[in-house]
């Protein structure tokens, strides 16, 4: 998804992204603004998603899917052999309220794409978790008080070994049958219901912050309305004069 005027305009002051949300809201249905304000306060970057080079595109919808529907905002995907594909008959267009961050490196280098991905994450304070069935650590067992990424591979391999060795920490999901391994995209919401459902019993600080709540309201307006883009650029036009 293409940066929006307000994103290249990180550093907008306060009170002019208030305006900005002011000027959109009139382009809004109050039925679609009773949504967005219903679900906001719900939303969090306390935990994530990273995949790494998914090719299958009805498992990549339905962890969007999932992420939405667990207020988890951001889902981070590293692209090697594999291009993110989504299908918008599964994924129900969940797609344009997360934060869908890509990585890509020429020449399908898929693991300089995963070591940008885990250092890109680090950097943003959070600690990530490699999913896998070898893991000795219980997903029950692992602490929801630090910002957490969980990691995910292919539908085929799993994580490569660069994944799991960049990785801070592993984790299981405990199993009684035969088979080795959950579909991946049942292992995601698995591991997002139950970190999601303790962190929301919790008295850890999982919300958004008031200036994020702001910008992601926004771009949630943006993906409400036809022709947004038109629609700042005329509001930084009527700024200036």
């Amino acid at each position: 998804m293409a940066p929006s005027l307000l994103q290249r305009k990180k550093k907008m002051e306060k009170n002019i992204k208030k305006e900005l949300h002011r000027y959109f809201s009139q382009f809004l249905t109050k039925k679609r603004q009773e949504k967005i304000k219903k679900n906001l306060p719900k939303r969090t970057r306390h935990v994530a998603v990273a995949l790494e080079d998914l090719y299958q595109s009805g498992n990549t919808s339905a962890i969007l899917r999932t992420a939405d529907a667990l207020g988890v905002q951001d889902v981070h995907c590293i692209e090697g052999r594999n291009q993110f594909d989504v299908n918008n008959g599964i994924s129900l267009g969940s797609a344009k309220w997360l934060t869908v961050d890509r990585y890509r490196t020429e020449n399908n280098q898929t693991n300089n794409a995963t070591q940008e991905c885990i250092e890109s994450l680090k950097n943003q304070g959070y600690k990530v978790v490699a999913t896998s069935p070898h893991a000795v650590k219980p997903l029950s067992s692992l602490p929801i008080e630090d910002k957490t990424v969980f990691l995910f591979g292919t539908e085929d391999q799993g994580l490569t070994e660069q994944a799991i060795d960049l990785a801070d920490d592993s984790v299981e999901i405990p199993m009684y049958g035969f088979v080795e391994s959950f579909n991946v995209s049942v292992s995601v919401a698995l591991c997002l219901y139950d970190f999601t459902t303790r962190l929301r019993s919790s008295s850890v600080a999982w919300q958004l912050t008031e200036e994020e709540q702001l910008e992601l309201e926004i771009d949630w307006m943006r993906n409400s309305v036809e022709n947004a883009d038109a629609i700042e650029r005329r509001f930084f036009e009527e700024m200036v004069k």
